[in-house]
């Protein structure tokens, strides 16, 4: 929506200030135009402020975050202890909403927005093969281990994987930031900041809970 509650106050105060005496002649229909198009060439030369380097964080992420979703679908159906399929489920509503904002920002911007499908434990992302092999993302066999896993050896390996997993998140987001060029854009700037955060508070997190997992036998008390 455009910004026409700013623009007509502005004309607003124009005639107020007008019928007072002063010297600023209340705007033009034509005056109007010319601000509102002043103001959204502004808005789109903002929105071009972004690199193929962004470009290419933000296509990569959203692969990498949709192997965490597959991740996280595993829980309720192998047994995960409470602790480990609440975290399952945090995990999965955050990185979809990332994955939206990512796909947003790129459709908005006229950019490939690359089509992911999972099937079972298996994912794709077409158009754009390269966000399979961003760091921290499980290998097959990895994935298979996980898949195979039940109760307290799932949550055991679950936790593993996703510290892994969530380190190469952020090894990526620090991988942008030393890009001179790099999130310029706003968008990409909050984006990357969000999930540095996210990821570390959760690796600590997930550090702590496989601590006292380990405080038991695996297949024991949980």
């Amino acid at each position: 929506m455009r910004p026409c509650t700013r623009l007509a106050t502005g004309t607003i105060l124009a005639l107020a200030m007008a019928a007072c005496g002063g010297t600023a002649p209340p705007p033009t229909s034509g005056s109007i135009a010319e601000l509102e198009a002043i103001y959204w060439a502004r808005t789109d030369s903002a929105r071009m402020r972004f690199t193929e380097t962004d470009v290419r964080f933000v296509t990569g992420m959203i692969g990498h975050h949709a192997q965490a979703l597959v991740m996280g679908t595993l829980a309720p159906t192998n047994g995960a202890g409470s602790s480990v399929q609440i975290l399952a489920a945090r995990i999965i509503n955050s990185q979809q909403d990332e994955i939206d904002r990512m796909q947003q920002w790129l459709s908005e911007r006229s950019e490939p927005v690359p089509d992911v499908m999972i099937e079972g434990t298996e994912l794709m992302v077409h158009g754009a093969e390269y966000a399979l092999h961003m760091p921290g993302m499980l290998t097959p066999e990895q994935m298979r281990e996980l898949d195979e896993a039940q109760g307290t050896e799932f949550d055991n390996v679950f936790l593993m994987y996703m510290i892994q997993h969530h380190r190469g998140a952020v090894t990526m987001v620090e991988e942008l930031f030393s890009q001179e060029t790099a999130t310029q854009d706003e968008a990409v700037f909050k984006l990357a900041s969000d999930i540095q955060a996210d990821q570390l508070t959760e690796i600590a997190r997930m550090g702590r809970m496989l601590a006292a997992l380990h405080d038991f036998p695996l297949g024991g008390a949980r």
